[in-house]
């Protein structure tokens, strides 16, 4: 479902996911930005179901990978953000119902992506030496269409992957695109939390996912796009 430059393909899929169903993909069309959004229909209680985030960007990951330039990094801040060679472009996140119980299947989930695919100003690397873009990065010709069809497919890739593997394939494949920290070892929790160690120490240290998806690490709220 195409949307026009103004809408929000996050804000959309929620509000439609309920009559739409499982599979249902919004899109904006705008040349600066890919974003997208897709509706999922878990068969499992929302506190393990929000593990379905990690299949959508181990996908999103892909599909930036498919079209990067070779020895490119494409990396991802926990939980949501994603770097190309240390520069943010733009980040995943996930929805769910307000009044959906933790114990129970949800009715729907929606990931939704941004991903910033040309950098609006010359000054923009100076002035925000963190930030970035996928032209600015060597992508090339990719443009926002080729980037969402890109993940489109790698999702499914990832859908299939977890369903004869088992969620562990997908956990491990997330858990390689961190961005890394040599002094530690992480592991993914039944209910989706990232548990980190720091070695020569026994005692875990907890990131709550379900917490740390309630506000994304990479937005701007009022750009309405990757922070800068």
């Amino acid at each position: 479902m195409r949307l026009r430059e103004n809408r929000d393909a996050f804000a959309h899929a929620i509000d439609i996911a309920d009559e739409s169903g499982a599979g249902t993909l919004t899109y904006v069309g705008r040349f600066d930005l890919a974003e997208f959004a897709v509706v999922l229909e878990p068969g499992e209680p929302l506190r393990t179901a929000r593990r379905a985030f990690y299949a959508g960007m181990v996908a999103l990951t892909d599909a930036l990978r498919a079209y990067a330039p070779p020895n490119k990094e494409v990396a991802i801040d926990w939980p949501d953000a994603i770097r190309v060679d240390g520069g943010l472009v733009g980040g995943g996140r996930l929805g769910w119902p307000p009044r959906a119980r933790e114990e129970e299947p949800p009715r729907w989930l929606v990931f939704g992506a941004v991903v910033r695919m040309v950098a609006m100003t010359d000054r923009e690397a100076g002035v925000h030496p963190l930030a970035s873009a996928l032209d600015r990065e060597g992508f090339g010709e990719a443009g926002a269409i080729e980037i969402t069809e890109s993940f489109a497919r790698h999702l499914m890739l990832a859908t299939d992957t977890w369903q004869v593997d088992g969620f562990n394939a997908i956990g491990r494949e997330f858990l390689n695109r961190l961005t890394r920290d040599q002094n530690t070892s992480r592991m993914i929790d039944g209910n989706g939390d990232l548990l980190v160690r720091r070695v020569g120490t026994s005692k875990a240290d907890r990131r709550d996912l379900k917490r740390d998806l309630l506000l994304p690490s990479w937005l701007d709220p009022l750009l309405g796009g990757p922070r800068l």
